[in-house]
C-alpha cells in the first residue's frame, strides 16, 4: 500500500508546474498494450522504441536480451527511461510466459505474414506488440507462439521499416484508437499512485534523507 501521507509530504518538494506536469502524465498512462522487443542489435533503436512509449503512454517495456545484452543509450531515450518501466528478460520463452500471465496476446509484427493490417487491428484485447531483429525480424519462436500477426501497409519498393519507426507508427494508431473506446484502458488508481511516487524518487535530489527524516519526525 501507498502511504498517502509521504506521498502529500514528497509532492511539496515538486514545483506546481512538474505535479500538474506528473498528473497529467498518468492520466494518460496505460498498460493495456505493451512492447517486446527481441535482440535487438542496435542500441538506438531500443532506446528509440522506449522514447516512443514514453511519448504515446505505453507504461512498461519489455526486452528480452537471449543473445545481446545492452545498456540503454541516455542520449536517444532522452530521459525516457526514467518514466517508462523496463522489464527485461534472459529469453524468449521467460518473456512469453510472463506476457501472457498477464493476460496479454501476443502480437508479432511482420511483413511476411498478411494476417492483420494496422488499420484493421482489434485495440480491445489487451497486447504486446513484439519487434524483431534488424535484419533477421522475429525469431521463429516468437512467431509460432504469436496470437497474431500484424502489418503496417506499404506501397514502395521496401518490404519493411526500421524497428523505432514501425513501433511509433503502430503506438500512435492503436492508442489513438484505444481512446476512442469505452474500454477502461488507464492505470489504476494504485498503479498511479505507485507509479507518482516512483516518478517523484527519480525527480527529487536526497531522496532517500528526506523521506528519513519524515519518518523520524512523525
Amino acid at each position: 500500500m501507498i502511504d498517502l501521507k509521504l506521498l502529500e509530504h514528497l509532492e511539496t518538494y515538486l514545483t506546481d508546474n512538474r505535479r500538474t506536469r506528473f498528473n497529467k502524465v498518468l492520466s494518460q498512462r496505460t498498460k493495456h498494450f505493451t512492447v517486446a522487443t527481441e535482440d535487438v542489435y542496435q542500441l538506438h533503436n531500443t532506446s528509440a522504441v522506449i522514447r516512443s512509449c514514453d511519448v504515446f503512454g505505453i507504461q512498461e517495456v519489455n526486452i528480452v536480451e537471449e543473445q545481446n545484452t545492452k545498456k540503454i543509450d541516455r542520449e536517444i531515450a532522452m530521459g525516457a527511461q526514467k518514466w517508462v518501466d523496463l522489464n527485461r528478460y534472459h529469453s524468449v520463452k521467460d518473456c512469453i510466459h510472463d506476457l501472457k500471465q498477464k493476460g496479454y496476446q501476443i502480437v508479432a509484427t511482420t511483413p511476411h505474414t498478411n494476417d492483420c493490417v494496422l488499420h484493421e487491428f482489434d485495440v480491445t484485447k489487451k497486447s504486446c506488440f513484439f519487434f524483431g531483429r534488424e535484419t533477421e525480424g522475429l525469431s521463429q519462436e516468437v512467431l509460432d507462439a504469436a496470437d497474431c500477426y500484424l502489418k503496417i501497409p506499404m506501397s514502395g519498393f521496401t518490404e519493411s521499416l526500421n524497428i523505432s519507426v514501425s513501433a511509433a507508427i503502430i503506438l500512435q494508431h492503436v492508442t489513438t484508437k484505444l481512446k476512442q473506446t469505452t474500454i477502461d484502458w488507464q492505470l489504476t488508481e494504485e498503479e498511479r499512485l505507485a507509479k507518482q511516487l516512483d516518478w517523484i524518487k527519480n525527480t527529487i535530489k536526497s531522496y532517500d534523507e528526506i523521506v528519513d527524516r519524515f519518518y523520524k519526525t512523525k
